[in-house]
C-alpha cells in the first residue's frame, strides 16, 4: 500500500508539472500553469520523500504541515470533481430568447481552442433556436488585436448566423462584466421580460451561473467541451477563482 501511494503521488507530480511546462509553451505562463506546476511540485516532493516524511511527521509540527497537505488535496480534489461533474449538467430548453457567449481568449486575432468549442455549441443551439439573439461578450486584452466580440462576430457570420442576429458587447475583461455589460444590452433590446442562456466551458458553468445571479440574470446554461489537456491547469485556476468570487461576489 505504501508503495503504491509512493508511486502514485510521483505519476500525478510527473503530469501536472508536464502539463504545467505544455502549457506554457503553447499559451501562456499565469495563474493557471503556475498553480499546476505548484501542485505537481509538492506531490512529487511528497512521493520521492514519502518514507521520509512517514517518520518525520509521527508527532509536532510535521504531523501538522502533513495532514494539513492531506485534507488540502482532498478538499481541493473534491471542489475539481465537484465543478466537472456540475459543468456538464445543462439546463437549456431551446425557448429561451436571447444567448450569451462568453468570451474566452485570443491568439492575436485568431480565435483560441477553449472559445471555438463555446462559438461551436453556440451555431448547435441557433440551429434549434433560430429565433435567439446571440450576444458575444468579450473585450480586447493582452496579447489580442481585436475584440473577442469582433473575433466572435466574424466566426458566426462565416457559419451562416445573419449579423442583425448578433450582438456585439466588446468592452467586458471578465466574467462579471460579461454578464453586467450584456444585461444592459439585452435590456435595452427587450424592454420587457426575456429568458437567457449562456454558453461556456465545463469547468466555468458553476462561477458563471452564481456571477449572472449576483447580475441580476435568472439564466439557463449548456456547456462547451475543454480539450484534456487543459483540464489540470483551467480546473485548478477556476478553483482559485471561485475562492475569489466568494470573497469578493464578483
Amino acid at each position: 500500500m505504501k508503495r503504491f501511494k509512493k508511486a502514485l503521488f510521483i505519476i500525478l507530480g510527473i503530469f501536472f508539472v508536464c502539463d504545467a511546462l505544455l502549457l506554457s509553451i503553447l499559451t501562456s505562463f499565469n495563474i493557471g500553469p503556475l498553480a499546476t506546476f505548484m501542485v505537481g511540485g509538492a506531490y512529487l516532493i511528497y512521493g520521492f520523500y514519502y518514507e521520509t516524511i512517514q517518520i518525520l511527521s509521527k508527532k509536532g509540527l510535521l504531523k501538522w504541515i502533513k495532514n494539513l497537505f492531506l485534507i488540502g488535496n482532498a478538499i481541493m480534489l473534491s471542489a475539481i470533481l465537484f465543478l466537472g461533474v456540475f459543468g456538464k449538467i445543462d439546463t437549456v430548453t431551446y425557448k429561451e430568447d436571447a444567448v450569451i457567449v462568453l468570451g474566452a481568449g485570443l491568439n492575436g486575432e485568431t480565435i483560441t481552442l477553449p472559445l471555438y468549442y463555446r462559438l461551436e455549441k453556440s451555431v448547435e443551439y441557433f440551429n434549434k433556436n433560430p429565433n435567439a439573439i446571440i450576444v458575444v461578450s468579450g473585450g480586447q486584452g493582452r496579447n489580442e488585436t481585436i475584440t473577442e466580440a469582433l473575433a466572435m462576430e466574424r466566426y458566426l457570420l462565416s457559419k451562416g448566423i445573419p449579423e442583425n442576429k448578433i450582438i456585439k458587447e466588446d468592452s467586458a475583461t471578465s466574467t462579471y462584466e460579461n454578464f453586467l455589460l450584456s444585461k444592459k444590452l439585452l435590456d435595452d433590446y427587450f424592454k420587457s421580460e426575456y429568458k437567457t442562456i449562456f454558453i461556456t466551458n465545463d469547468f466555468h458553468i458553476y462561477r458563471a451561473k452564481e456571477i449572472s445571479k449576483v447580475v441580476g440574470f435568472n439564466s439557463n446554461y449548456m456547456h462547451a467541451k475543454i480539450q484534456w489537456y487543459l483540464a489540470p491547469a483551467t480546473y485548478i485556476r477556476e478553483l482559485l477563482a471561485n475562492i475569489k468570487f466568494i470573497l469578493l461576489r464578483q
